[in-house]
Parts: C-alpha cells; sequence; structure tokens
C-alpha cells in the first residue's frame, strides 16, 4: 500500500501537491516479502489482467476490529483467496475496456452503510463525503443505485464504508464485483486534513472499483508521477467507447488523486458509468 508519493523530485509530508489513492509502501513494507503468494495465485492475477509485480497478502481489516486474510494488488484492490480463484480467464477475449470482466448486475439496489462504530467510525466529514458520493451516482439514473444508510450492522449489507486508523498514509482500498455483487469492504485512511470534497472523491474513487472500473491511467499510473503498467495480460486495454483511449487527467479512476480534487465525475467517467450500467 502506498503512502506519500514522490512526483517528480521530491514530495514533502506538508503541502505536497498529490496524494496517492492508497498509501505508498513504508521501508518497512518494502522490506517484506510477497508473503509466500502461490505461484496459482499470481498466475489467476496474471490471467485477469492484473499487475502482479506487488502481491502480497495481508491481514485486511474488518469494521468490527476483526482482521482476515486478503490479497492486496495495484494498491488498493483487495480480494480473498476464493475470490482470486473464481476469476474468469481473460485470455480468450478479443479485448477489454478499463473495467474488469465482472461488473454488477443490471437494475440492482446497492445496500451502502457507512460505519460508525469505534474507532471505525466514519467521522462527521466523511458522512458527508460519502453522502456526496453516493448522490453523484445515483444522480446518473444508471441500471445499478444504491440506498444509504448509517450504522453498525453491515453484515446483511452489499457494501460498507469505513475507516481503517491502523493504515499509514493517506487515500483508501477496495476490490472488484463478483457474483453480480459489487466489492463490499471500502476502507479510507488518513483523510483528517482534507477537505470533504477530497475525500469525497477517494470514497467516489473506491467505490468505482467495487462496480469494476479499473484505474483510468492503468497503463502507466501517470497521475502518480510514474511510468508503470498495471498490466493487460498481452491482451490489450480497449477504452471504454466513447472515451480517451489517452491520459485523461480529471478523470475521478486516476491511481493517484491530488490535493485539490473537487469530487466530481468528469464527463468521461459520466459516460463509461453509462455504458456500464
Amino acid at each position: 500500500m502506498k503512502n506519500f508519493r514522490f512526483p517528480r523530485i521530491a514530495v514533502l509530508l506538508i503541502g505536497a501537491s498529490f496524494f496517492s489513492c492508497e498509501s505508498e509502501k513504508t521501508v518497512q513494507q518494502e522490506e517484506i516479502s510477497q508473503n509466500n503468494v502461490s505461484k496459482e495465485i499470481i498466475a489467476k492475477l496474471a490471467d485477469f489482467d492484473v499487475n502482479t509485480s506487488d502481491v502480497r497478502k495481508v491481514d485486511f481489516l474488518l469494521p468490527e476490529g476483526k482482521t482476515t486474510p486478503m490479497y492486496q494488488m495495484e494498491g488498493d484492490i483487495h480480494m480473498s483467496e476464493a475470490q482470486i480463484m473464481g476469476l474468469p480467464s481473460l485470455q480468450n477475449l478479443a479485448g477489454k475496456n478499463y473495467h474488469t470482466n465482472n461488473l454488477v448486475s443490471q437494475n440492482k439496489v446497492i445496500t451502502i452503510i457507512g460505519y460508525t462504530g469505534g474507532s471505525q467510525a466514519l467521522s462527521t466529514k466523511e458522512q458527508t463525503a460519502l453522502q456526496w458520493a453516493v448522490d453523484n451516482y445515483n444522480a446518473l439514473g444508471l441500471s445499478i443505485s444504491f440506498n444509504l444508510t448509517y450504522g453498525t450492522d453491515y453484515q446483511s449489507k452489499d457494501m460498507v464504508v469505513y475507516r481503517n486508523p491502523s493504515q499509514s498514509g493517506t487515500g483508501g482500498s477496495a476490490g472488484f464485483p463478483s457474483g453480480g455483487n459489487p466489492y463490499k469492504y471500502v476502507q479510507i485512511y488518513g483523510l483528517n486534513n482534507y477537505d470533504t470534497n477530497v475525500v469525497e472523491h477517494v470514497i467516489t474513487h473506491e467505490i468505482g472499483h467495487s462496480v469494476g472500473f479499473r484505474h483510468t491511467d492503468w497503463y502507466s499510473r501517470q497521475s502518480c508521477g510514474q511510468n508503470q503498467n498495471e498490466g493487460d495480460a498481452g491482451v490489450g486495454a480497449n477504452p471504454i467507447p466513447g472515451t480517451p483511449s489517452g491520459y485523461d487527467p480529471t478523470s475521478v479512476m486516476l491511481a493517484c488523486f491530488s490535493s485539490s480534487e473537487d469530487g466530481e465525475f468528469n464527463n468521461n467517467d459520466i459516460i463509461a458509468l453509462n455504458y456500464l450500467y
């Protein structure tokens, strides 16, 4: 996971112009091995167009404070072993867009809860940002919609948004859909010092992953000041029809975000959402 990123020369902890939407790795984390990730897991992820250069097994924090083993990849994507092994093969497909093969079922009302219990509780600002993010999705009249509540009874919900107080860095994490359902767990962290619009952006971005979107700049991570391809398994990655094939500097799904984000979809984000849903 990422901490403050280093886009060109150096970034100070205060006054940095860009931050990752997941946290960059600390030195201690960099020294950790791949956590005995099996060749089978690596092969399955590679076959699904996931960058396998830094896959690691982690203890994923749940809203009530318990942890569960998961695999972390591409900085802000988490999946269980069962979810990974259940991914379909993309090798025989003619091409792909900037979204995963698995999507949320059409005409689905997604029950989403902002967690309010204990140290994982969303702050008042984070709850407001979540409301804004959900309102933006619902305003598009998509075939999926969100029914937002707040509380601690998250087990029956399709998605839970909560804070991870033990995670270093600034940003969030989520995963990809499976079985026609969105990814359930959306974490955010390190956002106390940022305004509501930035928090809205991070939540919107992670919900985007949960309903099936890849990073808009997956092929370069240009928004992070990098030139690193997240991987396409050799089958190509074509843009969603009507969206740019090159760099889109204001997309909410860029790999990294700035401290001046407004939290809103750009026109291409809206085109992409309407194409999928």
